[in-house]
């Protein structure tokens, strides 16, 4: 039997004829029984096809759609001239070579700096000399580090004996150390004292009667480690020694205070363009302010590159191995001496939700005893001195962390130690462009807050000021006044620092600003009275004091180094909190401590600026004896009332013409007098 298909439609269907009908009927349904079959079989072949053709038609256009692709890429490769061969070569071979190609960068760079600084040395050394020191320093920390992070192990083993040796005798030997200060500071008091005169002793005995008072109200006076205070107090001295005492130590902050005077000066450029040629005749709002944010775009640019990390680092490392103190406390004070307290504890940010209660006190007292480096350009464009402020910041540091641990001993064991690996925090912008405009934007929120604390505190103070006066009317004593009551509050802290009596009147009153207000206000009457002795004329007008000596101006300007007032509490409160949300019942319970201890940290600083301070200013001989014949304490140095005295008889032609003053002429003279040799000037 023989089958034949017969396709009738398009639609597959199939119809199929027998050629044989002979067969019977069981053999005839069989084959309808395969015809069945075959017929689906057939169906899905077809099916099959037509599917099998779509994906064909599919994956031919694909292919024509690569190879046009693949057609452009061989016409681009093939257009391609030898200029652009060249440069993905060099790429390539960049990329590759990155690492190396940047130390040969670095290395000619550095050359050509060397020669550069030994080009200017031989043209002239002296002219370079700043440069040349700045060169040798940078040198030795580069080698330094580099020498560290290569043999850390080495020389650590090195050490260790050392180490062992003195952790062994260290009971007996700590008591041979204290007593040896003890003895080396009074050897040191009496010689100084017969040649400066008695005020360092007001000063010293200042010093142990503000440690004193914070060991009698501390909060753990049984727990506490003498070591970070002593430590921290004698790092002070050292540093007051180095700087106040030593003509090295003064003539470098003396060049770095006029170096930092010059270069905030650069800020008046901007300030001229934006304000006109006259925007000095609104002295504080166009020339202080632009000092703010020229100074914050500064700090920026260098948080960015890694040099203010990398110096606090330094910072930190020696007031820790020194003083005793965890990680982060020690960073966080260096970090002060540059930067503002709402800013200096971004660098720790990971670890505070982790410090103990009396890590997080240190953290806040660094903050109230140190002043911002911006601020610090303004300050000194009121007319403070700026070596004394620059000393003052550097001295506060190892004060701060020295009055913590006394008035808040540390009683938990400290979870981030330096086995945990702190690393400080970095800038977030992306190039050094970026980093000076988010400078220059972050000192927005700083100057506005400064102007309306400003534009508040003094109207403020005035009403106060108007009511105590009408309160004191009623009473006969109109002169009362908010700087009188704060004299009267803070006059025996201002005088136990080492201020003459008839200044620490002057100097309590700035305190008192200082404290309920803030520093601006109390530094700005601070310039007044520097202005008025720089004018000369009469010391009193109405029985009214118009300066103070020059010693009393020192130790009111280390006095008043510090933001510890009542307005940066609730500043430091708010910045802390939102930094270590879980801190927040120990943020708030401990601020005021805090804030005490800052106000009592800047006046030991102001203790140790009153025993080693010598007046860098030379002083006109009639200021000089109205200074030292009004004081009611002995002279603090006679042989300079000699020279004045000698000066004034061999060059006057007359006592009116000797003494502009005018008021004190006859009294001075017999004054002097006393103090020469009456036979040979004539002082009949």
């Amino acid at each position: 039997m023989e089958l034949k298909e017969t396709n009738r439609d398009h639609s597959g269907v199939h119809n199929l004829t027998f050629q044989n009908d002979n067969e019977d009927t069981d053999i005839v349904n069989k084959e309808d029984l395969q015809d069945n079959l075959q017929r689906i079989e057939n169906s899905q072949h077809e099916k099959n096809v037509h599917t099998d053709q779509e994906d064909e038609f599919i994956n031919i256009e694909s292919d024509l759609h690569e190879n046009k692709h693949d057609s452009a890429g061989d016409e681009k490769l093939r257009s391609k001239g030898l200029l652009e061969k060249k440069y993905d070569k060099a790429c390539i071979f960049c990329k590759k070579y990155r690492t190396r190609i940047k130390y040969v960068m670095c290395r000619i760079l550095i050359t050509a700096y060397l020669a550069a600084v030994t080009a200017a040395c031989s043209l002239n050394f002296q002219r370079a000399l700043p440069l040349f020191i700045i060169t040798v320093l940078a040198i030795f920390l580069i080698c330094w580090d580099f020498l560290v992070a290569k043999y850390e192990d080495r020389i650590a083993a090195f050490f260790s004996p050392g180490e062992r040796y003195l952790e062994k005798q260290w009971f007996w030997l700590k008591w041979v150390v204290c007593a040896v200060v003890i003895v080396a500071i009074i050897f040191w008091l009496i010689f100084d004292t017969a040649r400066q005169g008695s005020h360092q002793l007001i000063s010293f005995g200042g010093l142990v009667m503000y440690i004193f008072l914070m060991f009698i109200f501390s909060k753990y006076p049984t727990r506490v480690a003498w070591r970070p205070v002593f430590s921290g107090i004698v790092m002070q001295f050292i540093l007051g020694v180095l700087i106040l005492r030593t003509k090295l130590g003064f003539d470098i902050f003396n060049w770095l205070g006029i170096q930092i005077q010059t270069f905030l000066e650069y800020s008046d450029t901007g300030a001229k363009f934006v304000f006109g040629e006259k925007y000095t005749d609104h002295f504080f709002a166009f020339k202080v302010l632009p000092i703010v944010v020229f100074f914050s775009t500064v700090m920026s640019m260098l948080y960015h590159i890694g040099f203010m990390q990398w110096l606090v680092g330094k910072v930190g490392w020696i007031m820790q191995i020194f003083m005793g103190t965890t990680p982060v406390e020690s960073l966080v004070a260096a970090g002060n001496i540059f930067v503002g307290q709402t800013e200096s504890p971004l660098l720790v940010r990971p670890y505070l939700p982790y410090i103990t209660k009396s890590e997080l006190h240190a953290v806040m007292t660094a903050g109230f005893s140190t002043i911002a480096g911006s601020v610090l350009g303004a300050y000194i464009s009121f007319g403070v001195s700026a070596s004394h402020l620059l000393t003052a910041s550097v001295m506060s540091a190892p004060a701060s962390l020295a009055t913590s641990k006394l008035f808040w001993p540390e009683t938990e064991k400290p979870k981030v130690t330096l086995k945990s690996g702190l690393k400080m925090a970095k800038g977030e912008s992306n190039n050094l462009l970026e980093a000076a405009s988010q400078g220059a934007s972050s000192s927005i929120l700083l100057v506005a807050n400064i102007t309306v604390n400003l534009i508040s505190f003094l109207a403020l103070l005035a009403f106060v000021d108007s009511a105590l006066s009408w309160v004191g009317s009623l009473f006969d004593y109109p002169q009362l006044n908010f700087e009188n009551i704060c004299a009267y509050l803070f006059m025996p802290f201002s005088f136990m620092m080492g201020v003459d009596w008839e200044d620490s009147f002057i100097v309590g009153g700035l305190l008192g600003y200082k404290t309920f207000f803030n520093e601006f206000v109390a530094y700005e009457r601070l310039s007044k009275l520097i202005h008025n002795r720089e004018k000369g004329g009469s010391m009193y007008i109405n029985d009214v004091k118009q300066y103070m000596t020059v010693r009393s101006e020192t130790i009111a300007t280390y006095a008043l180094c510090g933001f510890a007032n009542f307005g940066s509490l609730g500043m430091v409160i708010g910045s802390l909190t939102s930094m270590a949300p879980t801190k927040k019942k120990e943020i708030a319970s401990g601020a005021f401590r805090a804030m005490i201890a800052g106000t009592v940290a800047c006046f030991m600083t102001a203790c140790i600026a009153g025993m080693l301070a010598i007046p860098d200013v030379e002083v006109p001989c009639h200021i000089l004896l109205q200074t030292a014949f009004n004081s009611t304490s002995s002279p603090a140095n006679i042989t300079e009332l000699v020279e004045c005295c000698q000066q004034t008889f061999t060059s006057a032609n007359s006592s009116q013409e000797s003494f502009s003053g005018g008021n004190y002429t006859l009294s001075f003279w017999k004054k002097c007098c006393q103090i020469l040799n009456q036979t040979t000037f004539n002082c009949t």
